[in-house]
């Protein structure tokens, strides 16, 4: 576990260093691919999937 959570973070910052340079390039997209794929084994997984999907439920209930 503490294994994961360290290279989340890594990512996390990589990812963020990555979005405030010059844009995403592929190498940058893959970086943002693999921490989502480490963020979906971690404990915070159930957390983002509830947050996401609330966004989702209140974005789709919106009447133009």
């Amino acid at each position: 576990m503490a294994v994961s959570i360290s290279v989340v973070l890594l990512l996390s910052v990589l990812a963020v260093i990555f979005l405030r340079n010059s844009g995403l390039k592929v190498s940058h997209a893959l970086v943002c691919l693999l921490l989502g794929f480490y963020l979906a084994g971690t404990s915070l997984a159930p957390t983002i999937h509830s947050g996401l999907t609330a966004t989702a439920d209140i974005v789709g209930g919106l009447r133009p």
